[in-house]
């Protein structure tokens, strides 16, 4: 795959003469730079995500652990910023055999585990809604065999590209020797795969997502018809603006990756060689390479609405449930604390998702 780390050719090849020399060091800079920055915030962003869930994993629910998967999968993914703009200012590769597979494997990993969690995601919102009481039953453990579940299909998925990548070494227009990662599959067996890729990447998660956010709006407009009480003022609840941020995540992962797979397969099925010269090449190389980075440096900040939504909403629901059940207060004390202890630990979260759940049916 093109110039990023799933790169056919690490290096950016060159016409010769010093103004052309020149101008590919002015792109190289700009873009390691843009790189650079990236790495800095993204990284940031994603520790203080993660610091931030494993302070709020005590609710054990869904969206809790997703959030922390896509972190995990967006850390992973800039770790590899670092060897792409050495590589790109060296203009070879110095991580060995080793090195390719591994960096180029942890590109198609965390992308898959991304775009799978977030699939996993709408999933459960959808069932939220139209089976709340199978939802709110299923244990912690489940929740975690789901989120491995995840990370090993998306590794399936990698194992390929471990396979079929290694370092190979060419002569260079300066007498030298030139290494960089190609795979070592026919052309055939590797435009079926990466055709393979963009499927599982792309295609099927975006139709499983369409589908379900398609059922989910039908589901809403019913529910505010029908109700007197979603009538009233023009605000959404914390529960669409979750199902919204959640939504948005997606638009952005298709909005920067999408142009990268469109690079990625447009040589393959093209049968006419694009008449684009070496620097608009690299160009576009970089570009889509630094818009798929950035991605995972926008993402923390959607997680922060999308998990300060979230607690809003079981804030409220919390709310509402000791309203709903204030009359019991003056019952004995053994009912009373029958209801304080019931509205701790997992049972905050199950009556909370029952009770927005029963609203929205």
């Amino acid at each position: 795959m093109s110039n990023k780390t799933t790169h056919l050719n690490t290096s950016p090849q060159r016409d010769g003469g010093s103004g052309t020399v020149d101008h590919e060091l002015v792109i190289t800079s700009t873009f390691g730079t843009l790189l650079s920055v990236v790495y800095i915030i993204g990284v940031s962003g994603n520790v203080y995500t993660l610091v931030v869930m494993c302070h709020s994993i005590r609710f054990a629910t869904s969206m809790y652990i997703s959030i922390i998967n896509l972190a995990l999968a967006d850390l992973l993914y800039l770790s590899t910023i670092p060897f792409v703009v050495s590589t790109y200012f060296l203009k070879d590769w110095y991580f060995g055999d080793v090195g390719c597979r591994i960096l180029l494997s942890l590109d198609l990993l965390t992308m898959h585990a991304s775009i799978f969690t977030l699939t996993v995601m709408c999933t459960e919102r959808y069932l939220a809604v139209t089976k709340p009481l199978d939802t709110v039953r299923r244990s912690k453990s489940y929740r975690k065999a789901l989120a491995w579940g995840v990370w090993l299909l998306s590794l399936v998925l990698t194992v390929p590209m471990m396979v079929m990548v290694a370092q190979t070494t060419e002569n260079a227009p300066d007498g030298g020797v030139k290494r960089m990662c190609a795979p070592t599959w026919s052309p055939l067996a590797y435009k079926v795969y990466v055709t393979v890729l963009f499927g599982t990447s792309i295609m099927a998660p975006g139709l499983i997502i369409g589908y379900l956010y398609v059922k989910l709006a039908r589901t809403y407009l019913e529910s505010q018809r029908n109700s007197v009480i979603s009538s009233r003022g023009g605000k959404r609840s914390p529960k669409h603006k979750v199902l919204i941020m959640i939504f948005t995540i997606v638009l952005v992962f298709w909005a920067c990756f999408l142009p990268f797979w469109i690079w990625q397969l447009l040589p393959l099925y093209h049968t006419k060689p694009l008449s684009l010269t070496s620097q608009t090449r690299t160009c576009i190389n970089y570009l889509v390479a630094s818009l798929t980075y950035s991605n995972s440096c926008i993402n923390p900040f959607l997680y922060t609405l999308l998990t300060k939504n979230y607690r809003e909403y079981l804030k409220n629901r919390h709310r509402s449930f000791y309203r709903y059940t204030s009359k019991f207060k003056q019952r004995p004390p053994s009912l009373y604390s029958w209801g304080k202890s019931a509205s701790s630990s997992n049972h905050f979260e199950f009556n909370s998702e029952t009770l927005v759940m029963g609203t929205l049916k």
